[in-house]
């Protein structure tokens, strides 16, 4: 299945002429799931040729309104777009409140919108048969989560010559997929290994929003393949982003280092700064595989096999 992020708005709270407020969108297979919903997210969405009526799942990490000002527009684009089918929407408490509010003033969806906030006993806020996402709580300002993606183990592959050559059968094949070996009729032992394909790697992203650096965060995204993680302020404004409870780029990289993702995403970047690079400069003297993300930008995870298997 595909795992590609497209970043829809990579601005803090005040947008610029390159940059919209915060928004993300992460296509799993034939799944699209909306992260975030700044203002201008269904302009981006038309400019870089996604409908948003594909869009069946959204979460959102917190309500402040960089993060939540496109929410009401795009809703409203789906009802007049005719949508019939439900919108699961994800988020703090405090988000059913705010959709409350929607109902008073402009009356009722055409569609079932379906809340969903996550608590300390749920293993995933949402489970299909090849994705989990996992809440993470953050430490902000409001009540805020990130959200973490993982790509489900999928059976092994069993080799398509192997089948020809031992002409196994469909129970054969059930049992090499779930890890047994074979045995012929004749009695011999073929090892599991010898017949089918190493396994699928589990392909993960970790969205960290508004939040203090908190190393403790590192333990949810251990060894992740992308993370993003917000990094609003240079280090020079450190003590600015402690008082607003934000990150620096910095302390971004070290809690990608501390959880030895792969590759790390800064953005949210304050609109002080006229040129980001400084603050992907400064990630990158403490993680190297950074990068700063620019609305527009598209992300691949691809697959790849375990080796050593």
């Amino acid at each position: 299945m595909s795992f590609d992020l497209t970043i829809l708005g990579s601005s803090a709270a005040l947008p610029t002429s390159r940059r919209f407020p915060t928004a993300q969108l992460l296509k799993a297979g034939e799944r699209f799931f909306l992260i975030d919903c700044g203002e201008g997210t269904q302009i981006r969405l038309r400019q870089y040729g996604i409908n948003p009526s594909r869009i069946h799942h959204i979460l959102i990490s917190h309500l402040h309104g960089d993060h939540v000002f496109g929410l009401f527009g795009l809703l409203s684009t789906l009802g007049m777009m005719g949508r019939k089918v439900p919108l699961h929407l994800y988020g703090p408490f405090e988000l059913e409140e705010f959709m409350n509010s929607y109902s008073r003033f402009f009356g009722p969806l055409p569609f079932e919108l379906v809340l969903r906030t996550p608590s300390e006993n749920m293993d995933f806020i949402y489970e299909s048969d090849e994705l989990t996402i996992s809440a993470i709580p953050l430490k902000h300002r409001v009540p805020a989560f990130g959200y973490l993606f993982r790509e489900k183990k999928k059976p092994l592959n069993v080799r398509k010559e192997k089948i020809e050559t031992l002409g196994l059968g469909i129970a054969d094949i059930v049992k090499l997929k779930r890890g047994k070996d074979y045995v012929s009729k004749n009695g011999e032992v073929f090892p599991n290994s010898q017949l089918t394909l190493p396994p699928m790697h589990q392909r993960s992203y970790a969205y960290l929003s508004d939040t203090l650096f908190v190393p403790e965060l590192a333990e949810y995204i251990k060894g992740v393949d992308l993370l993003f993680h917000e990094a609003t302020f240079s280090e020079r404004d450190k003590k600015l982003a402690k008082q607003t409870q934000h990150s620096t780029a910095a302390q971004a990289a070290t809690l990608a280092k501390l959880a030895g993702v792969k590759k790390l995403l800064i953005g949210h970047f304050s609109s002080r700064y006229k040129e980001p690079v400084l603050l992907e400069n400064e990630a990158k003297e403490v993680f190297k595989n950074t990068e700063g993300v620019n609305d527009g930008d598209i992300y691949s995870i691809q697959p790849e096999r375990l080796s050593g298997e």
